[in-house]
């Protein structure tokens, strides 16, 4: 499976998210090589904070209203970000283990989540995780957010820091 192939249109997305003033995240779900499900973050432009609205979710949720949806444990879900814990945890509630990301969540990731004390469904879950992909056009739409005038969103927190130290690839 070409895995930049999928990133490059959860990317799109994530562009599109930048473009509108929101945080630039984007989400994909594929199954037999064909994008089921798509999700970006919503919430932040013009001020806000909702943190419900996380690409993830938006795909999750879409994901779940399908007719005759595939079962999860056959999805691949593709991030520009790494899903934070709460994503992370409802992928694996879902039954959605094949996550790719782009960009590491230096503040907030959940997939280095040390799962050995969890309870059984989290604990037990068959994760299959591939970091990375895409990771340099991902850093690039984090960067350009982190350094709008116009943000606040984050603006002052671990991850816009560590952002914006990072060197280009």
């Amino acid at each position: 499976m070409d895995h930049m192939q999928f990133m490059n249109k959860a990317l799109e997305l994530a562009r599109q998210a930048l473009e509108a003033g929101e945080f630039p995240v984007g989400c994909i779900l594929v199954h037999d090589g064909r994008v089921i499900a798509q999700g970006a973050r919503v919430g932040v432009a013009g001020g806000g904070t909702g943190e419900l609205e996380h690409a993830e979710m938006v795909a999750m949720a879409r994901f779940e209203n399908m007719e005759n949806a595939p079962p999860p444990s056959e999805v691949t879900i593709y991030c520009t970000m790494e899903p934070c814990l709460m994503c992370f945890g409802a992928l694996m509630i879902h039954g959605i283990t094949k996550i790719v990301y782009a960009y590491e969540d230096a503040m907030g990731g959940g997939t280095a989540l040390d799962r050995s004390t969890l309870p059984p469904l989290y604990r037990d879950a068959e994760v299959e995780i591939t970091p990375h992909v895409g990771r340099s056009q991902s850093l690039a739409l984090f960067k350009a957010f982190f350094s709008r005038p116009d943000n606040h969103y984050w603006k002052h927190s671990l991850l816009a820091q560590y952002t914006l130290e990072q060197e280009a690839e």
